[in-house]
């Protein structure tokens, strides 16, 4: 039997999955604005900051297709409750850590939970609610992860300021002690009807080491870890090619849309990483806002993202693609170069907060029909694939931004501690993020056009997060399992928990 919204398991599901993908967004939204307190705290260099926000990045980007396929041929609800878990004890240890190492450390172990838990939340809801009410619960799924989204930088903010910046993490263990017995009492159990084969566990140990070997490379400046990313890079895209079943098929790269728009992705969350790691930090170390001021001031692009992320989606629908990814880009980078007026003694009202305006408006434009796009760029068998690598592919792109921005803006070890020192280097910076997000622009104006329509349409339309486009539900199911419409007798849940046989 297919559940209602409106029946008492049907809101239980809502807030299971809502608790557990807030932790796990939370988390990504929250840390940049605790960084500098975490710096003081563990006496860390820039580095080991660079690592705090970077270590959560590379195992939840490289493993989250991995994740999902568990999911799949385990059972959504079993991996998404090992995810909370998980994500909960490494939170733990993240709030309890000694020092930077141990620190960054758990950050990773973090990102394993982090993996789990992202797609099988979207996936949970897709796969156990009636085809009537499915667009209305991932409505509001979205809504009030958006809503968990634009409160998340003022609540992080308000226990770096009182408490400390260890609950930052220590606050996920109750949402995780919440949401586990919610979660095995009340979500059925599923499973997707054709999942088989081997899992590609080495094409993902290969990305994330490829993942964690380029950044240290550009966080350490090491040359002979860059060589070795390189090295297995080359090995990863080797095996994916030679593999029956592979992790990111290379076969799907044939469409030149979807390599295109995912081009696109990769100049914008690049751009977006190391934006919002660096403005975290120059609202407080230069401006002299509180942890608690620079939370709030960075709330308008997301309140934006809240209220007109839908509308946005429906002129996407009507213009194409093509406008919307070229002015989006280009109205962020306008919003980055406004940032350079943000300096010791500016106004957040005269300064600030038109940026983040121009910013946010510029977001608004770009992300909804980015995300529609992907879905619409290969064969809707292979919409939720293509999903799951595009969300992998802004993760990456962050992560690698964040190390390398430092390092071509000239942003020593220790400059986060000096107002003069980081607020040049920011100077620097903003420039760069700007002429990626224009170069994303010209690649969406020569290369996007409108694609034929593959019946493939998203659920809703609403998206919040700032860290990566959202994933759709079963977005990493291997592609000869993604059958339209597929939601075969195996794929209901069961009064045992179990997939029903005929």
């Amino acid at each position: 039997m297919e559940i209602r919204l409106s029946s008492a398991t049907g809101r239980w599901i809502i807030l299971t999955t809502v608790l557990g993908s807030s932790m796990a967004l939370l988390d990504s939204t929250v840390v940049n604005v605790a960084l500098p307190h975490i710096g003081r705290s563990l006496n860390a260099d820039l580095a080991s900051l660079q690592w705090t926000v970077n270590a959560y990045l590379v195992t939840l980007a490289g493993l989250i297709l991995l994740g999902g396929s568990l999911g799949d041929r385990y059972g959504r609800r079993k991996i998404f409750v090992l995810g909370v878990v998980w994500f909960a004890l490494g939170s733990l240890l993240c709030g309890v850590a000694p020092n930077a190492e141990v620190l960054i450390t758990a950050r990773a172990l973090q990102g394993i939970g982090g993996a789990l838990l992202v797609p099988g939340s979207l996936a949970i809801i897709q796969a156990s609610f009636h085809p009537d009410d499915r667009a209305r619960a991932v409505g509001l799924w979205s809504g009030l992860g958006g809503v968990g989204a634009a409160i998340g930088p003022f609540v992080g903010g308000w226990l770096v300021d009182g408490p400390g910046w260890r609950w930052v993490f220590l606050l996920n263990v109750p949402l995780a002690a919440i949401c586990t017995p919610v979660a095995l009492r009340h979500v059925p159990e599923t499973r997707a009807p054709a999942a088989h084969g081997r899992f590609d566990v080495l094409g993902a140990v290969l990305g994330a080491v490829a993942l964690a070997l380029i950044t240290y490379a550009l966080i350490g400046e090491t040359v002979w870890a860059g060589l070795a990313g390189v090295v297995v890079a080359v090995a990863f895209v080797m095996v994916e090619r030679r593999r029956p079943e592979p992790m990111l098929p290379p076969s799907i790269f044939r469409s030149r849309l979807f390599t295109a728009v995912n081009l696109v992705t990769l100049c914008v969350y690049a751009a977006f990483g190391g934006f919002f790691f660096l403005a975290a930090l120059q609202l407080q170390v230069v401006v002299g806002y509180s942890a608690l001021g620079a939370g709030a001031a960075l709330l308008p692009t997301t309140i934006l993202m809240l209220l007109l992320s839908a509308r946005s989606g429906e002129l996407g629908e009507k213009t194409g693609p093509r406008l919307p990814l070229t002015v989006g880009p280009l109205l962020c980078a306008g919003g980055m170069l406004l940032m350079l007026r943000v300096g010791q003694g500016s106004s957040y009202l005269a300064d600030v907060l038109p940026a983040l305006l121009v910013m946010g408006l510029g977001m608004v434009t770009l992300v909804a029909p980015l995300t529609a796009t992907v879905l619409a760029s290969v064969d809707t068998a292979r919409a939720g694939l293509a999903s799951g690598i595009n969300n992998a592919a802004a993760r990456a792109a962050g992560l690698i931004a964040v190390a390398a921005l430092p390092l071509l803006t000239g942003l020593g070890p220790e400059a986060y501690r000096s107002a003069a020192q980081f607020g040049a280097s920011f100077d620097r910076a903003m420039p760069l993020c700007a002429g990626i997000l224009v170069v994303g622009a010209l690649i969406a104006a020569v290369t996007i056009r409108t694609p034929k329509p593959t019946g493939e349409q998203p659920e809703c339309k609403v998206h919040c997060g700032l860290a990566a486009p959202p994933l759709e539900p079963e977005a990493v199911r291997p592609a000869r399992d993604q059958v339209p419409g597929d939601r075969g007798p195996t794929d209901r849940p069961a009064a045992d928990g179990k997939p029903d046989v005929p």
